[in-house]
Parts: structure tokens; sequence; C-alpha cells
């Protein structure tokens, strides 16, 4: 095993533009560690600021998805396609953000077994069917939507987060990113 972070260039925050520099910065400190994503794309900046930009647009919304039904969209997608980096990342965003320390292993693992209500499930069911075989994609996936009354904003937010995390998940692959070992312990158990 490798203790390299990626197969690339990584960038630390203190060699990132200014701009970057206080935009990873203060995610940094919110958690006490910058993310290797952000390391691994601070070699190419404009891609950092496209892909956080991006991100921040779907994933910080005020309304529509809650913050917790965003990252189950994410874990489902990043499961689907395998990626250790997003799993475990968005895995630990995801405990915390729904209070559950089980929730992210189980959707990553079987989401098509894992216990959600009627919302969640159609939420997870069009993350997959998206994340999948998507040319496969029709009008029963929006009718199971429609009829778990998911709103029109909240199903394209899912179908835009899937896709922005197919192409997160691949970049992870193409650049064998790890994920930070801090993920792996994050809302597993109660803060003291």
């Amino acid at each position: 095993m490798t203790d390299a972070v990626s197969r690339f260039p990584v960038v630390e925050l203190d060699g990132l533009p200014a701009d970057l520099r206080d935009r990873v910065g203060g995610i940094a400190e919110k958690s006490g560690f910058v993310p290797n994503i952000f390391r691994a794309l601070g070699h190419r900046p404009a891609e950092l600021r496209a892909f956080l930009d991006y991100h921040d647009a779907l994933m910080e919304r005020a309304d529509g998805l809650s913050k917790a039904e965003r990252e189950l969209v994410v874990v489902a997608t990043s499961g689907a396609n395998h990626c250790t980096y997003c799993v475990v990342a968005h895995g630990a965003i995801l405990r915390i953000r729904a209070k559950d320390p089980e929730l992210a292993d189980r959707v990553s693992s079987n989401p098509w077994q894992v216990e959600l209500d009627e919302r969640g499930r159609a939420i997870v069911e069009l993350a997959l069917a998206l994340a999948g075989d998507s040319h496969l994609f029709g009008e029963e996936h929006l009718a199971a939507a429609w009829k778990a009354g998911l709103t029109e904003d909240e199903v394209w937010d899912v179908g835009a987060i899937t896709a922005l995390f197919a192409m997160s998940n691949r970049l992870a692959h193409l650049t064998a990113l790890k994920p930070n070992a801090e993920f792996y312990t994050m809302g597993r158990q109660k803060r003291e």
C-alpha cells in the first residue's frame, strides 16, 4: 500500500490561489482538515472552482431536498459506482446530517434493501436509475418519484446531484483518491 493521496499531483492549502485558499480554508476550519478531493483538484484551479461552484449550487440550496436527502443521493450514487472516496467522505456527512450512524453504510452497500420511508426510497431509486444504466431511464422512474411526492425541482436536484457525483466518482477512480482518515469515524459516535 502506498501513502499517496492520488496518482496525480496534490496541492496543499497554502499552494492554492488566494480565492480557493479562502474557500477551501473555510471548509478545513469547519471540519478540522482539508478533504483530499480539494488537494487533488487543486493542481487544476479552474476545475476546482467549477466543481465547488456546481457542488455548492446543488448541495447548499435552502429549499426542496433536505441536506440529509442530498447526501443520501450522493451515497447511493457513489455506492452504485463503487467509489470508495465519495462513499467514505459523504457517508460521514450523511451520518451527521441524518443523525444516524448506520444509514450511510446500509445505503452504500445495499440500497435496495435498506429501510427507508416512501420519500427516501423514491430518492434512492431515482438516483440508482440514473447512476446505473441511465439510457434506460424513463417515465416509470419519474412516475414513482411523483407518487412519493417529490416536486419537479426535487427530481431535478436528485438527477443533477447524481450526475455531478457520477463525474466526481470517475475522477476519484482516475486519481485513485484516498479518503482522509478523519472521515471514517465522523458521525459514528456522539461528540462529548
